[in-house]
């Protein structure tokens, strides 16, 4: 081990996992998010760190649901009761009266699952949308007009970890600037030695912003093969990726036949990955909806109001020169119809420039101690309801009173959103000095706001590129 790997034992022994890339070759053929195997690495590890691979497998085969399961067949043939730990979809059916679920690794279908009321009222966590726990399954046989269908009969939310953010927050006193950037990127299950410099290992760390702070929405283009897709779909439960197929209102935000809120009302963001690829019914009604939940986190359904505080991560692919440039200067001149309006994108708050790190190879897999995925990802989670870190980013910020409201919204945003990535300790304003306030929070920020700026400038000549002069205060927090 070498003196971070030391640190992060010591200073995280109960929420820290020894990563070896050939110990997850267990979980070969099965589609398990990170933050399950995770959790199911450090339950089958002794003390001397000795994997016990055999009962670890034995789990997977008897208590996780795979499509090669005979789970379905031995509840429903051969009347057992089965315990799984799973991912299942929560559906709300008014016109019906009933809590329906699924379990498409199961091939249980929505009209198969019932949850019943006695079930639903015991556990609020039981709402619609996507839930990973530990649930207990039994077949009920039909009777006079009801149909057979599996219930659920109880259930325990998957979150082995309780959480004490200030705990986290304190540790950071510990790591030098550097040593928790690579105690981050470790934490996304990534090498931080694989990466050039602290200039490119910062830039990977963006892909988090919008997991830390609420209604953040930034765009990533970059070419196939930087791990887009993996960091949004493997790291944290609370996000929710689209890949590929049709987006709709209802869908999104209200399904008015159905009376049931869509994905963005249970999500802490929602990632749109291979944009170019996924189409969108109803278009103008569907834009109208995002520009308005862009703007201020509300949208209206018809007779329905509702509110979110989940952000929009749209990843999409660019090509790129032999120089490794975009071939193109309009960077959005790829993304589909629907998001070529500069009045949507002007909503977007921040632009990550994915061409500049690497493609993902072996010298970029984690081998060493990191963080639980799982432990990881409620941290993250927690920070999103932090509430005074937005508060030291407006008292350290000197800000024009002609500036755009959308560019000093979005500029905040970002600064608070790494404040809370690399300095998550920082109490009040005196708490970081200004060199490191301006050199890792401000001027990223300004950076991934400006390119906003300066691309719909390209598609829309109402729109200037120049920003807003923001700067430091140069007040008494600061020597």
């Amino acid at each position: 081990m070498n003196q971070l790997d030391e640190k992060i034992k010591n200073s995280f022994p109960d929420e820290s996992v020894y990563k070896i890339p050939k110990r997850y070759s267990v979980f070969s053929g099965r589609n398990l998010p990170s933050f399950i195997k995770d959790w199911l690495i450090r339950k089958y590890t002794d003390e001397k760190g000795d994997l016990d691979t055999h009962g670890l497998l034995l789990f997977l085969d008897e208590h996780i649901a795979h499509k090669n399961s005979d789970i379905k067949n031995r509840i429903r043939t051969h009347s057992e009761e089965i315990t799984i730990l799973t991912r299942f979809i929560v559906e709300t059916d008014i016109l019906k009266n009933v809590l329906k679920f699924s379990i498409p690794d199961l091939g249980i279908k929505n009209n198969e699952g019932k949850i019943p009321d006695y079930v639903a009222k015991k556990h609020k966590e039981l709402k619609d949308g996507e839930i990973w726990g530990v649930i207990r399954l039994v077949y009920i046989p039909p009777e006079g007009k009801n149909r057979g269908a599996i219930e659920l009969i109880d259930f325990k939310p998957f979150k082995p970890y309780d959480v004490n953010i200030d705990y986290f927050r304190s540790v950071r006193k510990d790591f030098s600037l550097e040593e928790w950037v690579n105690l981050l990127i470790r934490s996304m299950e990534y090498n931080a030695n694989g990466f050039e410099n602290l200039t490119q290992k910062l830039l990977f760390i963006s892909r988090l912003l919008v997991f830390v702070e609420p209604n953040l929405n930034i765009i990533e283009l970059a070419p196939k093969g930087t791990g887009k897709s993996y960091v949004f779909g493997n790291i944290s439960k609370y996000g929710w990726l689209i890949s590929g197929g049709t987006v709709t209102r209802a869908k999104l935000f209200y399904d008015v036949s159905r009376k049931a809120a869509g994905i963005i009302s249970h999500y802490d963001f929602v990632s749109m990955d291979e944009i170019e690829t996924i189409k969108f019914a109803d278009e103008n009604e569907l834009q109208g909806a995002l520009k308005n939940y862009l703007e201020n986190g509300v949208f209206t359904v018809a007779n329905y109001r509702g509110t979110s505080s989940s952000g929009l991560m749209l990843l999409g692919n660019i090509v790129l020169s032999s120089t490794m440039q975009p071939i193109h200067t309009k960077y959005f001149s790829g993304l589909p119809p629907f998001f070529q309006s500069s009045a949507l994108l002007d909503r977007f708050h921040g632009f990550i420039e994915g061409w500049r790190l690497q493609r993902v190879h072996e010298d970029l897999k984690v081998n060493g101690y990191t963080l639980n995925v799982e432990y990881f990802s409620e941290i993250l989670h927690s920070l999103r309801e932090t509430s005074n870190y937005s508060y030291i980013v407006g008292e350290l910020l000197q800000i024009p009173q002609k500036a755009d409201t959308r560019d000093t919204t979005a500029i905040k945003k970002l600064s608070s959103a790494y404040l809370k990535l690399l300095f998550p300790h920082v109490e009040k304003p005196s708490d970081i000095s200004r060199e490191d306030f301006y050199n890792f929070c401000l001027k990223p920020a300004l950076e991934k706001r400006g390119i906003i700026r300066k691309q719909i400038s390209l598609i829309d000549s109402e729109f200037s590129e120049d920003l807003p002069s923001i700067e430091v205060k140069n007040s008494k927090y600061f020597n």
